[in-house]
């Protein structure tokens, strides 16, 4: 023992590197070793599995829906909602319209695009008022004992939207009949 209390045997090897010790720390156990193969694979696979999922979403299978579009009173709501024409979902369209008509440099138009526009918007809620009575009413017959609550904005929210960028997109035609 020398006068401090130590001995003179040692460690016997040399104190690591910071670098090596901070690289061993760094590397886990637990990680798997990947490559850049299977790094490809494991992301065409995740793309796959996306496109499938977005697939099925698009055709309204109640497993790849989002739960507040599930269950059969809100595919009924949709098909209800799918199956007639309604003014919201001219709307974006009738926006461009006045847009265009905006630029003309007469004021006569301009004023006239604008009106047709908010037109356009309060006949589109107005239509939404009644489309949501109408839906509450007839879920309540078809599907007694379920709640209504958020109908009426779903249903007005969907027919708000241009037919074709409806997702789920519609199962049923203009004008045929709901069951």
């Amino acid at each position: 023992m020398t006068p401090q209390g130590l001995d003179n045997t040692g460690k016997g090897r040399a104190t690591p590197k910071r670098k090596e010790s901070e690289s061993k720390r760094k590397k886990s156990s637990l990680s798997p070793i990947v490559g850049k193969e299977q790094k490809k694979a494991a992301k065409a696979l995740a793309k796959q599995n996306r496109l499938v999922q977005r697939a099925a979403y698009l055709r309204g299978e109640d497993s790849a829906l989002p739960i507040r579009d599930r269950g059969p009173v809100r595919r009924f709501v949709r098909n209800y909602v799918d199956s007639r024409r309604s003014t919201g979902e001219y709307f974006l369209p009738i926006i461009f319209l006045v847009l265009i008509l905006t630029l003309i440099p007469v004021a006569a138009i301009q004023i006239a695009a604008i009106a047709l526009m908010y037109g356009v918007l309060l006949f589109a809620v107005i239509d939404g008022f009644f489309l949501a009575r109408r839906i509450r009413r007839i879920v309540e017959e078809k599907f007694p004992d379920t709640p209504t609550k958020g109908l009426g904005m779903y249903a007005w929210l969907r027919s708000t939207q241009m037919r074709r960028l409806r997702a789920p997109h519609p199962t049923v035609k203009v004008g045929e009949s709901i069951k």
